[in-house]
């Protein structure tokens, strides 16, 4: 099975989280450090459960159990003061704490189980329209496989 979800919207690292204190039950209060993150997740949320609606209505979630190959391509703007000849964003955000934060969101989603379940991955950024696989406007286009 193969679900390819495109995102709209600036897609956000996964920050560090800031302890807060401690709960009544005795655990850990952390907080995300990044107030981008919540937008990104809730907008590739919405983006998957419209592409599950489409093809996969009536499956049981989550949609993706067992092992799984994921590629992420994100679009990300271009700078103001970057010059032409840049062809990558090859500064903040990391790639890898962008792949984290869609993770999770992918999770909290039902798409997927868990992201350790993640056994092959291909993560990609660019500008827009920089490349084939590239949006004309910042976002990710995500293909989810089963293996």
């Amino acid at each position: 099975m193969t679900l390819t979800i495109t995102v709209h919207g600036m897609p956000a690292p996964q920050g560090s989280k800031s302890f807060k204190g401690i709960s009544k039950a005795g655990h850990a209060i952390l907080a995300e450090s990044s107030k981008a993150v919540k937008p990104w997740r809730q907008d590739v949320f919405i983006a998957a459960h419209e592409e599950m609606g489409k093809e996969h209505s009536g499956v049981e979630l989550p949609l993706f159990r067992g092992p799984i190959s994921i590629t992420m391509v994100f679009t990300l703007p271009r700078p103001k003061s970057a010059p032409k000849s840049r062809l990558y964003p090859d500064r903040k955000p990391d790639l890898s704490k962008l792949v984290r934060s869609t993770e999770d969101a992918l999770t909290n989603a039902g798409v997927i189980e868990d992201d350790a379940r993640i056994v092959h991955l291909i993560a990609k950024k660019g500008f827009p329209l920089t490349g084939s696989e590239m949006l004309d406007s910042p976002g990710a286009v995500i293909e989810i496989r089963t293996l």
